[in-house]
């Protein structure tokens, strides 16, 4: 079946596409459909991809909506014919009796099942995670800098100085399959954060960077364990990017997968940790670094019959990629929903999102910097990372009108007042004027709705005779119109109102209607 890959899954193929990987050696690593490969690396060379493209959001972008635009192949009539047989198959090839395939095929055959010998291998190894295991044979080593191996192991017991208490020790180990050179460090845990900071650690102190990394299917490094299609967490393939890795990870208890690293954790729990004391984590991280240096460097390997440290300083240290200098901002990728109020939650913070997109799940992914937001492969947005309990709201997320409620902002509803009449900006003016604006917000912004209801002309004068007489009350404007609207629709049905289109030509200036006196008229009176 046609799978669709994440952003972070197009990106890997590219990469290793551009490194010069035969398309092969990207299914095979990766765990995708060759078929799969080749269209996104087919798919690259019509969008004009070379060796020298930058992968940004918006390339793998557009490769891969060449490709997931598509519509998806069904299943061969053949395939078709196995799906009935399921659970007769999975018995065969998994049962006590552990038959072979071509038994199998044999058997379907006289079933009536027609189906050739190779399709019924894909449906077996894709539909029941079936495979051939023949007799193992040796490896040779790969050339110089192009792998290290690497394994969690579990030591005993140390005490941590920031709670007093004993702790689980564990020591992450990097060897270098050519040289067999060997880095050891240790932690308290063995999370993404952790595992960063020991392969820095390590690129450190062999003053390089391999090509590949050979990993065990830790919880923190491969989401999905699999034999043909394993699954790199995300943020730990982000990792693997930004220092050039091509990750391929073991098979789940197939230890030979990482022989060389395999045998060196009891090597290590025997040689370093055992009988020894050590003050605290930073203590046995020193220890273990002089260990690794001096003592296991320096040792003839028991199978190469080779100093470690010798073959590498001489043959291998050239090979190397050279090493990080910065250390690696461990993202955090999550899932979210954008919700009816524009935000997603991200670490107990806020992010806003367009209109377009609310309902949506979205994925995410936070550094110490910035928050990115993908929709499948589409960068949707990106904002500043915040704090728990902080927001970040892009006011043209929202539609037009609405920012104005979304930010609270006093002046822009001020300046909105003033474009529906001279007083009704004036009474607003007034209204927000106060040591709490804000408690006065709600009453701001019905004395907006009024306009909309009554029209700008009739709540503009009501406001200037509201402040004729200082009186400062929205409720009590509303009740005005209310009642000036009730006697006129009174008035129109017993017929004594006729509305006028225009100004009558002989109406009375309206300062004739003034309660107090000018002070033109005081002078005059004298």
């Amino acid at each position: 079946m046609y799978r669709e890959l994440s952003m972070t899954d197009v990106r890997e193929v590219l990469r290793r596409r551009q490194a010069g990987q035969s398309l092969r050696d990207i299914a095979r690593e990766t765990g995708t459909d060759r078929k799969t490969v080749r269209r996104y690396v087919t798919a690259a060379a019509e969008c004009g991809l070379g060796p020298e493209s930058v992968l940004d959001d918006a390339t793998v972008h557009e490769v891969a909506q060449r490709v997931q635009a598509r519509a998806t192949t069904e299943r061969s009539e053949e395939r078709k014919r196995l799906e009935p047989h399921r659970e007769q198959i999975a018995s065969w090839v998994g049962g006590a009796e552990r038959l072979r395939l071509s038994k199998v095929h044999v058997l379907l055959g006289r079933q009536g099942v027609d189906v050739t010998y190779s399709t019924l291998r894909r449906f077996v190894m894709e539909e029941l995670d079936w495979h051939s295991r023949g007799p193992s044979v040796r490896l040779d080593d790969p050339p110089p800098g192009q792998e290290a191996q690497v394994d969690f192991g579990e030591m005993g017991r140390l005490r941590d100085a920031e709670t007093g208490k004993l702790r689980r020790l564990w020591v992450l180990v990097v060897t270098l399959s050519y040289s067999r050179y060997t880095f050891v460090w240790p932690t308290f845990s063995q999370t993404v954060e952790s595992i960063c900071e020991g392969l820095d650690a390590a690129w450190a102190f062999f003053g390089g960077v391999p090509a590949r990394l050979v990993v065990d299917n830790l919880r923190s490094a491969v989401a999905k364990a699999d034999a043909l299609s394993p699954r790199i967490n995300d943020a730990f393939a982000d990792y693997a990017q930004a220092r050039g890795l091509f990750v391929d990870p073991a098979r789940v208890r197939r230890p030979q997968d990482k022989a060389r690293v395999e045998n060196v954790v009891a090597y290590v729990r025997q040689s370093w940790f055992a009988g020894e004391s050590f003050t605290d984590i930073d203590d046995a991280r020193r220890s273990a670094l002089e260990w690794a240096r001096d003592i296991a460097g320096l040792r003839v390997h028991g199978t190469t019959r080779r100093v470690p440290r010798e073959v590498y300083d001489q043959e291998e240290r050239a090979q190397m990629k050279a090493a990080p200098t910065e250390p690696f901002d461990v993202p955090l990728w999550t899932e979210a929903t954008v919700h009816p109020d524009h935000h997603i939650q991200v670490a107990r913070a806020l992010y806003s999102l367009p209109t377009r997109y609310i309902g949506k799940r979205v994925r995410v992914r936070a550094d110490k910097k910035l928050v990115r937001v993908y929709l499948a492969t589409e960068l949707v947005k990106v904002h500043p990372r915040r704090r728990p309990g902080e927001r970040s709201t892009d006011v043209s997320d929202y539609p037009s009108g609405k920012e104005l409620y979304a930010l609270r902002s006093v002046d822009a509803i001020v300046e909105r007042a003033r474009k529906q009449g001279e007083y009704v900006g004036e009474l607003c003016d007034r209204l927000l004027g106060c040591t709490l604006p804000w408690t006065k917000m709600r009453q701001a912004y019905r004395l907006l709705g009024l306009c909309q209801r009554f029209g700008r002309a009739r709540v503009d004068e009501a406001c200037r005779r509201a402040l004729a007489f200082d009186v400062i009350d929205v409720t009590r404007i509303d009740r005005m119109l209310r009642s000036a609207q009730k006697h006129e629709d009174e008035a129109v049905e017993r017929g004594n109102l006729v509305q006028l289109d225009l100004i009558p030509r002989f109406a009375r200036p309206a300062d004739v209607f003034a309660t107090t006196r000018s002070s033109t008229e005081e002078e005059g009176g004298r």
